[in-house]
């Protein structure tokens, strides 16, 4: 999932598996990025507070879960994300749950691997601060174009906690994915939206920002991860 920083925004995610059947819809707009009324107390205040509902206690909370971010060295986050095979009503559930957790953590986009569930789902939200929220859901997601012009971005990761790469990635592409409701849509995206649909592609193929860096510092943030383990830090 990517994180937001300052002044630069990034990535990362999260949740525990549950099971091998495929997950489903809900009711979405046509283009996949569904308003949902759940999310209207965040926008990009949430980056300001944590706080789910500074009103008081909603009724979607009892249905809604922030999902526990799987870490480095976790083997999981190098496994390839196999395809979404059913939209139905439990991957709808999931894809809630991830929203709700990416909005808290908070981030701006988050792959199902990070809480757990290696299959081919991303949930993004990079509306600005002010702006009332967009998530948009991808299902399946596949890059059909790549343009040439490059951008660079400072990454952080929710799986790989307190560090940041500078990732020179291109600054627009487009992306082909079902949405929620198990319509294919094609997507052009730019900036911020094309790097963080990139690097939560790249969760989904077994590749962390760690990746981008010299086999040198790779092995020494993985060293630095395995011995956290050991001691009981991180998961």
């Amino acid at each position: 999932m990517i994180r937001i920083l300052r002044p630069a925004l990034s990535l990362q995610g999260f949740a525990p598996p549950i099971g091998t059947t495929p997950f489903g819809p809900d009711s979405s707009r046509p283009d996949g990025a569904r308003r949902a009324p759940s999310y209207t107390h965040f926008g990009r205040r949430r980056l300001r507070s944590l706080a789910i509902d500074p009103d008081g206690a909603a009724p979607y909370l009892s249905n809604m879960a922030t999902l526990p971010i799987i870490t480095l060295p976790n083997p999981l986050l190098r496994k390839r994300s196999v395809d979404v095979e059913r939209i139905d009503a439990e991957l709808g559930k999931l894809v809630d749950d991830m929203l709700e957790t990416m909005y808290a953590a908070p981030g701006v986009g988050l792959a199902a691997v990070q809480v757990g569930v290696p299959r081919r789902l991303i949930v993004i939200d990079t509306a600005k601060e002010d702006d009332p929220p967009a998530p948009l859901i991808l299902v399946n997601p596949e890059i059909v174009t790549l343009g040439p012009d490059l951008r660079l971005h400072e990454e952080g990761c929710l799986s790989i906690p307190d560090e940041r790469v500078d990732i020179e990635r291109p600054a627009r592409l487009t992306v082909r994915y079902l949405d929620r409701n198990g319509k294919l849509q094609e997507l052009a995206a730019e900036g911020l939206l094309a790097t963080v649909i990139q690097h939560e592609i790249d969760h989904l193929n077994g590749k962390l920002i760690i990746d981008y860096l010299s086999r040198l510092k790779r092995d020494i943030i993985i060293r630095r991860f395995k011995k956290l383990a050991k001691t009981g830090v991180g998961a």
